[in-house]
């Protein structure tokens, strides 16, 4: 017959409630008691029941992680540290993507009937604007927003300094002696707060350093992907004068712009240098290593769980905006090889 939590309260010399705090991943227990219960519960090879424990708390222990895309590596590390960060409060994660779809993004925070699977949902939309927070009726169901949105002061939020970020990669291109510099990335026909934002933060850098961006040197992209940055440098670079520096919205718009340069017959950094944000794996192992604006992921993952974990304990506790850290890390493709 398969262990119960009286089993485990009895040979760990514990009170069931004890059993039970440390299997939901309770915080508030001694560190001294906790070891006592898992070593109880690994002699006797004990399994919680989840549809008990759901039919006893109202909780199942699970989250979700909605991202865009989730081949995209920048969120293909995000949920690897989610999934890192939920398990030390003992929950696990589930993963969905939205694929940019609009209404796919409107029926989560409208409440279908996957969202009855989940104590609380990490969101990281792209395509929904703030008036569809509106419709996030399901008041009972915990939510965090990650990145992409401006903080209202109703949805806790974890993201980071887009303007900064931004300003801080233009100004590094300055700092080395380029003067035309383009940035890739833009969606003027869309009210997305990532690329407002550091387009805000590619033109603050520049006035600041007197410099005008040329016309044109503002280049939109659809997706933020290796094509898009690959067609998007193309065109910048068939323009007279072309840019001595390219600031990307992302790492694999980066990616493809440096391939459209030596498709072009120029080089990287010495023609024009390269500089992206996110810092995913792939640009640390490329020919010439891409300069870039490291994010904080697991940061940003352990604050966004901390927060809905803190919310599902307590629906009205205050929403925060988070603000991650991030750091430039300059590489081969601003500076050049040694």
């Amino acid at each position: 017959m398969p262990a119960t939590l009286r089993d485990v309260a009895d040979l760990a010399q514990v009170s069931v409630r004890t059993v039970s705090n440390v299997v939901s991943g309770y915080a508030h227990v001694s560190e001294r008691m906790r070891q006592r219960v898992l070593r109880a519960i690994e002699e006797l090879d004990y399994r919680p029941n989840p549809v008990a424990r759901t039919l006893r708390t109202g909780r199942t222990g699970m989250l979700a992680l909605v991202v865009p895309e989730i081949d995209v590596p920048y969120f293909s590390e995000l949920a690897r540290d989610v999934i890192d960060a939920a398990a030390e409060f003992g929950y696990r994660v589930m993963i969905d993507q939205t694929g940019h779809d609009h209404e796919r993004e409107r029926r989560l925070l409208m409440g279908d009937d996957r969202t009855m699977l989940f104590d609380g949902i990490l969101f990281s939309p792209l395509v929904t604007k703030s008036e569809l927070l509106d419709m996030h009726r399901s008041k009972h169901m915990p939510l965090v927003l990650l990145g992409e949105h401006e903080f209202d002061g109703r949805y806790d939020h974890v993201a980071i300094d887009n303007v900064r970020a931004a300003r801080d990669a233009v100004e590094h291109l300055i700092a080395i002696g380029r003067t035309r510099i383009a940035a890739i990335g833009a969606q003027p026909m869309e009210e997305y707060a990532t690329p407002l934002q550091r387009t805000a933060g590619y033109e603050a850098a520049l006035e600041e350093a007197g410099l005008e961006p040329l016309p044109g040197f503002a280049t939109a992209a659809a997706r933020y992907s290796r094509p898009d940055g690959y067609e998007a440098a193309k065109a910048l670079l068939e323009a007279s004068p072309r840019p001595d520096a390219i600031f990307c919205f992302s790492d694999l718009l980066a990616v493809g712009a440096m391939r459209a340069v030596f498709d072009a017959g120029l080089s990287v950094p010495e023609d024009v240098a390269v500089i992206g944000i996110d810092d995913i794996e792939e640009g640390r192992f490329a020919r010439p290593s891409l300069s870039t604006v490291s994010l904080d992921t697991p940061f940003i993952a352990r604050e966004a769980v901390q927060r809905i974990t803190a919310r599902i304990e307590n629906p009205e506790t205050q929403a925060e905006e988070i603000v991650a850290p991030h750091r430039l890390v300059a590489r081969e493709s601003t500076l050049g090889t040694a």
